[in-house]
């Protein structure tokens, strides 16, 4: 799948094209609603460089692929738009892929810049190549903890599947919470069926379960089944890695959906650009867009700057990640290696922890800013 340049000027008809490799998750087991919204930044970003002159005389071009949330997709997929000569990778959704295609990246020598996955440890080793435009899991999910302890909750409860990444999550949030009074109590969801869930929950003494889970299954069961229980009429129920943020959330749970606090990478008050991008995608989208959308537009926003400084050589993009200086659609962005983080990273992108509005479902209240 490629997505086409605009109709480039009739002086640069006969220049080629820069290929920039995008790894969008597009079909299941991938969050394919995370994947579109993510590719439409992508393709809007792409036609808005285009047509203020593309890079240099040449069109910019993305060559898609689908990793469906599947690491070994992923690994063919960077290996083949290597060999296509791509100058750089753009985009993923997913931490577990996006590790698989950052570490397979750096061998081959191939710059990306990773759009949304979140996970600190997304290469096997410190490396110059990679770069990310979405916070660290640790950055934001110690807000989000933050956020939980200001509210008063220290006993938290976390619905938990078998993933690298909410293993992660549900480390932070104990490292954060321990100091202050918490604890966590792990749910495993492979042996607990949502009733069953209800019950270790009330026996847990928690004043908040977090849904460190898949979406929708099996994060829409767990929600309708804790509604559902009078014994759970007061508990707060949380999913930090920001599932609610997405319309389908509020199609499959109407008004169960509403109230569930969530990370958001917005600023509460967009810019110009900001403003123009989301007006454009609302319309393309037919539905509100994600901050995973502008996480993409971003992406290549930056890459059309390294490439129109620094040029299309892939060892020059690499080196170019420290002197990056961009104004994106939420605020500017500029990468360094923040303590722990073994990529180069915009520290940090905007966070929130947001809920949708019980009153109004589709409309967005922020609880708290970091």
């Amino acid at each position: 799948m490629t997505t086409p340049p605009s109709p480039p000027a009739s002086t640069r008809a006969a220049e080629p094209a820069v290929l920039i490799g995008a790894l969008v998750p597009l079909t299941r087991p991938g969050w394919v609603t995370a994947g579109r919204q993510l590719l439409a930044g992508l393709e809007l970003a792409v036609e808005d460089v285009n047509n203020s002159g593309g890079i240099g005389r040449r069109p910019l071009e993305l060559v898609v692929r689908d990793t469906a949330a599947d690491p070994e997709k992923a690994l063919a997929a960077v290996d083949e738009l290597a060999h296509l000569g791509v100058a750089a990778l753009a985009g993923e959704y997913h931490s577990v892929v996006a590790r698989t295609a950052a570490t397979r990246a750096d061998a081959l020598g191939l710059p990306y810049l990773c759009s949304s996955a979140v996970l600190d440890a997304l290469t096997e080793r410190p490396t110059a190549r990679v770069a990310r435009i979405a916070p660290a899991q640790s950055h934001g999910w110690r807000i989000y903890a933050d956020f939980l302890l200001e509210a008063g909750h220290r006993h938290i409860a976390v619905a938990a599947d078998p993933s690298v990444y909410w293993a992660s999550g549900a480390r932070i949030l104990r490292d954060r919470l321990a100091p202050r009074g918490g604890d966590v109590t792990e749910l495993d969801t492979r042996t607990l069926t949502p009733t069953a869930l209800c019950d270790a929950l009330v026996d847990s003494g928690a004043t908040a379960l977090l849904l460190l889970v898949g979406h929708p299954e099996p994060a829409v069961p767990i929600v309708r089944a804790v509604r559902r229980d009078r014994r759970l009429a007061d508990i707060l129920i949380g999913a930090p890695a920001g599932q609610p943020e997405f319309a389908e959330w509020a199609a499959l749970l109407g008004d169960d959906g509403a109230a569930i606090p969530f990370l958001r990478y917005l600023p509460e008050r967009p810019g110009p650009l900001g403003t123009r991008v989301a007006a454009t995608l609302r319309e393309r989208l037919a539905e509100a867009p994600s901050f995973v959308a502008f996480e993409g537009y971003d992406t290549i926003t930056v890459l059309a700057d390294v490439l129109r400084s620094h040029g299309v050589d892939r060892s020059r993009i690499a080196e170019s990640w420290p002197h990056v200086a961009v104004e994106g659609t939420r605020g500017q962005i500029r990468f360094s290696r923040p303590p722990g983080i073994d990529v180069l990273q915009w520290a940090w992108p905007p966070v929130q922890v947001v809920d949708r509005d019980p009153s109004a479902p589709d409309r967005f209240r922020i609880l708290h800013t970091g």
